[in-house]
């Protein structure tokens, strides 16, 4: 397939190196020069420095025939605007990234019928796993930057605020597992212990939190 994906945004490099590994051909946008100039040793893919909600840019990039239009910038509204430009230029396929729920039915009224929506997506997931596993893979991969760990809380911790812990700068609490419920994992929930906390955190502060839950 030849898929266009605008925006090199972490999200964005790691959806470029995934099609690239499964053998498509791929054209990356971004309006920013610096950025694409220190991505290109690492990227095999085609790359345009261009406003992506421009029909310039977007026809660069279709050139021949383009089968998707991904927009995965960190601006919705950038996603939007770029994905119906890209619809009426003749890409066959648009899919823009969505944070803000409000804008999803913005996305709907304008008949975009495929929208990513990261953060629901990965709050359902997580809550699934919760409540129908016991137990969780430790160390899961989001992209090459973040990890998903699970860590149970020790003696130690038991009776700690999540909002207490002390956790390395880029790790951030997503979901509690006690003993009787599943929850997110909000700051004034309080630990007991074989409670089980899910986290996002920077591959290399994995090690930091691992200690924070065996030391304690």
């Amino acid at each position: 397939m030849h898929i266009t994906v605008l925006g090199a945004s972490r999200f964005g490099v790691a959806t470029v190196r995934q099609l690239v590994e499964d053998g498509h051909e791929v054209v990356l946008i971004d309006i920013d020069e610096s950025r694409l100039d220190d991505l290109s040793d690492g990227l095999d893919c085609a790359m345009i420095c261009g406003d992506g909600t421009l029909p310039s840019t977007l026809r660069d990039a279709y050139g021949d025939g383009s089968d998707a239009l991904v927009a995965l910038t960190n601006e919705d509204d950038v996603n939007i605007l770029s994905t119906v430009v890209g619809r009426s230029i003749g890409f066959d396929r648009v899919i823009p990234q969505i944070v803000r729920p409000e804008l999803v039915s913005v996305a709907d009224e304008l008949g975009l019928d495929d929208v990513i929506t990261p953060h629901e997506s990965l709050a359902r997931s997580i809550v699934k796993g919760l409540t129908q596993h016991s137990e969780m893979e430790t160390d899961l991969a989001l992209h090459r930057e973040l990890r998903i760990t699970n860590h149970t809380v020790t003696e130690a911790l038991d009776g700690t605020l999540i909002k207490d812990l002390d956790l390395p700068d880029q790790a951030r609490p997503v979901a509690h597992s006690g003993s009787d419920c599943e929850t997110f994992a909000d700051p004034d929930v309080k630990l007991a212990e074989g409670d089980r906390v899910l986290f996002v955190v920077a591959a290399d502060q994995t090690k930091a939190l691992n200690t924070l839950f065996e030391e304690s």
